[in-house]
């Protein structure tokens, strides 16, 4: 990065998220409607489509970072990820001498990207049709609407390249997770004792961080069923928590529980029920705000873009340390060892305990949202009213994350070293990618 003392002549570097009109681009807030219907509109795919977290993760990346490149030749001061991100080489231009929508261009280009990475392929095209003609409509030429929907194909077809070479295909054909006989390893939990989730996710490229163990916690702690041991209080601790929650804890995990897939019994009948991932809670926080802040068309791409990527990264770096450690749930040893009856208020996660995910990835997301939008930025967040759960207010996106990740320990689910580590491997991450991840170049002016 070059010193913030060359001024004039030396252009800087830097990621912000600045108010005011953006130097190059135009400043047409509605057009950034386009991409928060397109975003919510994948994010209800992966909901359909019942996305681990790790693969949804993955999936807001490469369609954020799509649409991001798509739009870049609209604002003279933003910077392209190439060379910045894993293998990521330079993308298309536009041609010189056309004309473009890049709101358009970018909307063509994450849904031709997310197409590709989803099972209902048919969803996404349908909503593609629909948002087409609305651009038709809207008074685009046909000249300026043929050259943008062209160039973001060029765009998607870019990073379809790029994504298909990040391992993710061949980790489909790894053999499957087999839970070992020793006593503390992690085993499947009930009600339906569902195979480990993508226990070889370390495998696969990460974006920005170095590789999936470069932020590696502490170690867990020991395990053993002495009821002196650090380890047993602990469980004891996750035990007696569940037996005095308030009101408002169970509000708090049930808020950011974001289970994909829990299975619900009732008498004789098991079924289903679908809710929003963790990440991609995060991913529409981020629309959210980018609305409260009247955030543009690149502002809000730059946000989304830089917060996928940071939870994506967060997803590899904690999952790396679950099938390392390989820690037991609180549900398998409270009911083994303490309380055969016991249940924790949440449905356990299919995988490891040790390190929570949502402590890694939301207080990476904060600390991401935190340098983009202010560490005070106040907002209401909506994002579980469609799963029939109120909304919740905070008063910066830390307190949200704080929030977050206690409502795994409140869930029954975590013990807390696996929290409290968590949050600091999810500030490591979050405050690594907003150092190298740079989205802005300033002329003429000090980086703030």
């Amino acid at each position: 990065m070059k010193k913030a003392l060359l001024i004039f002549l030396v252009p800087l570097v830097f990621l912000s998220f600045s108010t005011g009109k953006d130097l190059g681009g135009d400043d047409k807030r509605n057009d950034a409607e386009y991409v928060h219907r397109a975003l919510k509109l994948m994010t209800d795919v992966m909901v359909h489509d019942i996305y681990a977290p790790p693969v949804a993760a993955r999936t807001y990346a490469y369609i954020s970072v799509a649409a991001y490149e798509a739009s870049l030749a609209g604002y003279s001061n933003y910077r392209s990820f190439a060379g910045q991100l894993h293998d990521l080489k330079a993308l298309p231009k536009p041609r010189a001498g056309k004309e473009y929508n890049y709101a358009l261009a970018s909307v063509v280009a994450l849904l031709k990207v997310g197409k590709t990475m989803v099972v209902s392929e048919e969803k996404v095209a349908k909503f593609t049709m629909a948002i087409l003609k609305e651009f038709k409509e809207s008074g685009v030429s046909p000249q300026v609407y043929n050259n943008s929907v062209a160039y973001g194909q060029l765009i998607a077809d870019h990073i379809i390249v790029w994504a298909a070479k990040d391992n993710y295909k061949q980790t489909r054909t790894f053999s499957k997770y087999a839970p070992t006989p020793d006593a503390e390893s992690w085993k499947p939990t009930p009600p339906s004792y569902m195979k480990a989730v993508e226990p070889h996710w370390n495998k696969i490229r990460t974006f920005i961080i170095d590789s999936a163990e470069q932020f590696k916690p502490p170690k867990p702690t020991p395990f053993s069923t002495d009821k002196s041991s650090l380890f047993y209080k602990e469980a004891l601790a996750v035990h007696d928590a569940m037996l005095r929650l308030t009101n408002e804890e169970k509000h708090i995990a049930n808020f950011w529980d974001c289970n994909p897939f829990k299975m619900n019994i009732n008498g004789h009948v098991m079924y289903a029920s679908k809710k929003i991932s963790p990440g991609g809670h995060w991913m529409n926080i981020t629309g959210q705000v980018c609305r409260q802040s009247g955030a543009n068309l690149i502002r809000s791409l730059e946000a989304y873009a830089s917060v996928a990527i940071t939870i994506a990264d967060a997803f590899s770096s904690c999952w790396d340390e679950k099938y390392r450690s390989r820690v037991i749930r609180p549900e398998t040893y409270i009911n083994k060892y303490i309380s055969v009856n016991w249940l924790p208020l949440l449905q356990t996660p299919p995988f490891p305990e040790y390190t929570s995910g949502h402590s890694v990835l939301s207080t990476a997301s904060a600390v991401m949202l935190s340098k983009l939008l202010g560490e005070k930025f106040a907002f209401t967040d909506s994002t579980e009213l469609e799963f029939g759960i109120p909304v919740r207010k905070f008063n910066s996106f830390m307190h949200a994350a704080e929030e977050a990740a206690i409502s795994r320990f409140y869930g029954g689910i975590h013990y807390m070293p696996s929290i409290t580590n968590g949050v600091e491997e999810g500030k490591q991450i979050g405050n690594f990618v907003t150092r190298k991840l740079k989205t802005r170049i300033a002329q003429g002016v000090a980086a703030r």
